[in-house]
């Protein structure tokens, strides 16, 4: 088997500085920390904007800090993106790691963004990693890897948002031990919109009351409830100087729903929570 050290790459670019701004919300961060320890993979799951990706980057830095090379799957990405290709340089080929390849080697955190959006042979890809082997087959060059010590395997994914096209297999989840998220109670959620929108207290709580409101909403012809994200770009316009009303509109109104009846429905519940 193949192995390779730190040294061979420079992974600064990958490597938090400053330690990310999460507040845990239940057992999370010790369930991380113990999976880390034991190198278990670790499936985050939850929907849109509640943290997950901002959670994989404070854990990395809290572990060390150690490099977290994160991959936001789309239905293009192929395997040989994750693992690497071979390149033509002249009259001669070159063989560039993929981004997998080099946290397997390197002793990364890999953290693979909304795994099912990626292709079935990615997704195969991985199993092999995912089990007491944490091996990766390079097939390209005949190479097996040995996952380096350090290596961690996280992915992501919404389990509410995805159709049974798209789900994630059996085969593939009950390779993972699991971590959910979910939004943030309101105190909560009012401090994060605060910390990372700089509005005062009482409008980050009136955001956070929104976001509350909204997502009941649900049931009556919304998808999708509104996530922590969407409440801190209403929180960042509204103090640069957006009215409250129209900051809302622009980042939570219209950035959830097309439909003109649901878009009333909502502007009513901003309109009741930011009286002019």
């Amino acid at each position: 088997m193949a192995k390779s050290s730190y040294h061979e790459y420079a992974f600064e670019e990958f490597v938090t500085k400053e330690e990310p701004f999460y507040l845990p919300v239940g057992h999370e961060v010790e369930l991380f920390e113990a999976a880390y320890a034991k190198k278990l993979p670790v499936l985050l799951k939850g929907p849109t904007g509640c943290g997950k990706t901002r959670f994989a980057e404070y854990m990395a830095h809290r572990l060390g800090p150690v490099p977290l090379i994160t991959v936001a799957c789309h239905e293009d990405l192929t395997a040989t993106d994750l693992v690497g290709r071979y390149l033509l340089e002249g009259q001669e080929t070159r063989w560039l790691d993929g981004p997998l390849t080099r946290a397997v080697k390197a002793g990364a955190i890999c953290y693979l963004d909304e795994i099912v959006e990626a292709r079935k042979d990615t997704t195969v890809l991985i199993h092999p990693l995912t089990d007491h082997r944490r091996i990766l087959p390079i097939e390209r060059r005949g190479q097996v890897v040995q996952a380096h010590e350090n290596f961690l395997l996280v992915i992501s994914y919404n389990p509410g948002y995805q159709s049974v096209l798209k789900d994630l297999k059996h085969s593939t989840r009950q390779r993972f031990v699991a971590i959910e998220f979910d939004y943030p109670p309101e105190e909560r959620e009012r401090e994060i919109i605060r910390h990372e929108s700089g509005l005062s207290e009482q409008d980050a709580g009136s955001l956070a009351r929104l976001g509350a409101k909204v997502r009941n909403l649900r049931e009556h012809g919304l998808q999708e409830g509104v996530s922590t994200r969407l409440l801190i770009y209403a929180g960042t316009l509204m103090s640069s100087g957006v009215a409250p009303r129209l900051a809302c509109q622009v980042a939570v109104v219209q950035a959830l729903t097309d439909d003109k009846e649901v878009a009333q429905s909502l502007q009513e519940v901003v309109d009741a929570i930011f009286p002019e």
